[in-house]
């Protein structure tokens, strides 16, 4: 397969779920849907659930049904010690200067929010560019207009020339409808949302040299 771009999520996927920082960071989601947009605690569970199937993000759903500061929103949430929390990761680093793919950062997340979990991992050089959630505005993934974006910013025509790695089954699904070859993961075995899954990142040159790429 001539694959000539590779997309990876970053939160959750170029660290691992156990470092807490996404338990965080829908902490603070929670804490600003209180403090900021008055709703009861009792009903944001419910809530960001129903925005997640909506929407594809809380975010997208806050801004449906609320009046809001975007730049507010996303400051706050990810108003985190990131230092505390994520080390560089020498391996991880030494795979994607070895990869010989196009990458690129492919978040729901903000762009300074994903430089500073680059920064914080030492994987500030080891990406082209950042497709973050402004980038694709009003979109976000898992929605398809989301992925054409994503595929103008990277300069790459054929979806079938690219690759999705991410933690989300959602978004996978999404990826591979849209025409990418999709890796879901912190899973090991078959799913059915992705082409193939993937426990550790580090192990992605193998498996891309199985498919010949």
């Amino acid at each position: 397969m001539p694959f000539t771009t590779i997309f990876f999520d970053l939160d959750d996927t170029l660290y691992p779920n156990s470092s807490g920082v996404w338990k965080l960071i829908k902490e603070r989601m929670n804490l600003y849907m209180h403090q900021h947009l008055g709703i009861d605690w009792e009903e944001i569970p419910t809530l960001r659930e129903q925005y997640f199937h909506e929407y594809g993000t809380t975010l997208r759903g806050l801004q449906a049904h609320y009046h809001m500061d975007l730049d507010e929103y996303l400051s706050f949430v990810h108003d985190i010690p990131l230092h505390k929390y994520l080390q560089p990761d020498k391996a991880l680093q030494n795979m994607l200067q070895v990869l010989p793919l196009r990458k690129f950062i492919f978040t729901n997340a903000d762009e300074n929010h994903a430089r500073r979990v680059l920064a914080a991992l030492g994987l500030e050089n080891c990406f082209q560019t950042i497709v973050d959630i402004k980038a694709v505005d009003p979109y976000c993934k898992p929605m398809q207009a989301a992925f054409k974006i994503a595929l103008e910013i990277a300069g790459e025509p054929q979806p079938k020339n690219c690759i999705l790695v991410d933690d989300l089954a959602t978004n996978t699904r999404a990826g591979r409808e849209f025409g990418f070859y999709t890796i879901l993961f912190g899973q090991i075995g078959e799913h059915p949302d992705a082409n193939v899954s993937l426990s550790h990142l580090t192990d992605l040159p193998d498996l891309l040299q199985d498919l010949k790429y």
